[in-house]
């Protein structure tokens, strides 16, 4: 495995300590109890949506495999471990020859979610479950984040092609999963050269208001860049004064010339002034891209204006308000011994303060009216509803400790276009409401 698949610094061997302490010092303690091979069922679910949100986006799937995958204590890793004296000699050990043997189900990526649904199942023993939990968490809650974000903004966007530019608003590796997560949400292409070189998605770029002010004027840069990248290029041309700029660039590129990029002022009258200039001018085909700490809702308020790409950034990658998911890693069941055929037992959190969980190894299916339109979540243990059977929502991800549902980036953005067309219409709605789908409960029973 190359870890730059990861999104990791190559020097970087192992996501082992992607972690937190308290997993292994809960791993010292189980192994001396003797409960750490007791089989065990956790689930990893969202109590809520984030608020105003009525639908979430499965994102970072197939970077949990990646690192589950990954996840081995090497030399190095123990060392430290050692050093700083985090777990004992016995412990060290078995981490030593840790590798994850279990079994995880999930909704496939690209899939909606809501609440209550149990996005991804982890089942193994609880020595090797419980270390998991904080990788598969960060992962998913990030680009879970991002992907419902894009996916708002490419509802916003109709036909219009967005593009993900956001990687010097957020942490160099962040960046490159956050790009990988708006592909899945909707995006057509990314400025990120990491991201294209990881994960194949397609990158653009031209230039910035930089390469402008190198030059004496700003038709020795406008030509600069037409000799270097020809007529089809995109000018930015809102350095200095956009008319100007606008008038210069056909005259340098011709009526060929590919777009202008604005980046500034109020977007709507700019565009259709340019608009109307680049028709008189007769660059009828030039396209215009706009870009400027863009939202969903300022995507909204361009539908009507004579725009024909987006290019998106701090929004985007910072979840457009909502960074987070709020997604949470439970144990759900566990055996009543370490006997391989010992039964297993629900077992859930139940406390105050909106924590209560429902114990259980649960099956989803998504219930759908008499049009195909999805019209509930269903979520249940034992047996599934005969009506319901063909509509399971769990894939399987991984099988004895084997990925087995690795899927070419391009199938996962596919598949979310197909599962948000296929949600009631008030799902891509801006204003705030309630989840578009009810969580439906059948044969539960809350944990204590």
């Amino acid at each position: 495995m190359n870890t730059a698949d990861l999104g990791l610094p190559v020097d970087v061997p192992s996501t082992a300590l992607f972690t937190d302490h308290y997993e292994l010092t809960m791993l010292q303690a189980a192994l001396k109890a003797g409960t750490a091979d007791r089989r065990s069922v956790f689930e990893c679910f969202t109590r809520r949506l984030p608020e105003g949100r009525r639908y979430g986006v499965v994102a970072g799937t197939g970077r949990v495999l990646d690192a589950v995958e990954n996840f081995r204590f090497d030399a190095d890793v123990l060392g430290f471990l050692r050093e700083r004296n985090v777990v004992n000699e016995e412990t060290l050990a078995w981490l030593a020859a840790y590798r994850f043997s279990g079994d995880v189900w999930g909704y496939p990526e690209g899939e909606v979610y809501f609440p209550g649904s149990p996005i991804m199942r982890v089942e193994g023993s609880f020595a090797e479950c419980v270390l998991l939990e904080t990788v598969i968490l960060s992962i998913l809650n990030h680009d879970s984040a991002i992907a419902a974000a894009a996916s708002r903004m490419a509802s916003a966007a109709g036909d219009r092609p967005l593009i993900e530019m956001g990687a010097r608003r957020t942490h160099e590796l962040a960046a490159v999963a956050a790009s990988r997560a708006a592909y899945v949400g909707g995006f057509a292409t990314t400025s990120d050269l990491a991201a294209g070189f990881r994960y194949g998605i397609p990158t653009v770029g031209t230039s910035a208001h930089a390469f402008t002010l190198l030059h004496d004027n700003e038709r020795d840069a406008f030509q600069a860049q037409v000799d270097s990248l020809g007529r089809n290029t995109t000018l930015l041309v809102d350095t200095y004064d956009v008319t100007e700029a606008v008038r210069t660039a056909v005259e340098v590129a011709g009526p060929e010339l590919g777009a202008v990029r604005i980046d500034s002022g109020d977007l709507l009258l700019v565009a259709h002034r340019v608009r109307q200039q680049l028709d008189e001018l007769g660059a009828v085909n030039t396209k215009i891209i706009v870009t400027s700490d863009l939202d969903e809702y300022a995507i909204a308020s361009l539908a009507a204006a004579p725009v024909d790409a987006y290019g998106v950034g701090t929004q985007l990658v910072t979840g457009s308000g909502h960074p987070t998911c709020s997604m949470v890693y439970k144990l759900v069941a566990r055996a009543e011994s370490a006997d391989p055929k010992a039964p297993l037992v629900p077992v859930a959190k139940k406390s105050s303060g909106g924590k209560t969980s429902i114990g259980g190894r649960k099956w989803a299916a998504r219930r759908l009216d008499g049009d195909g339109v999805a019209e509930a979540e269903v979520i249940g243990t034992g047996t599934v509803p005969a009506e319901l059977a063909d509509r399971q929502l769990l894939v399987e991800l991984v099988k004895g400790g084997e990925v087995v549902a690795r899927e070419p980036l391009d199938v996962v953005r596919d598949r979310h276009a197909v599962a948000r067309a296929n949600l009631p219409l008030s799902a891509t709605q801006l204003s705030r409401g309630e989840a578009v789908l009810p969580t439906e409960y059948v044969h539960l029973r809350s944990g204590s």
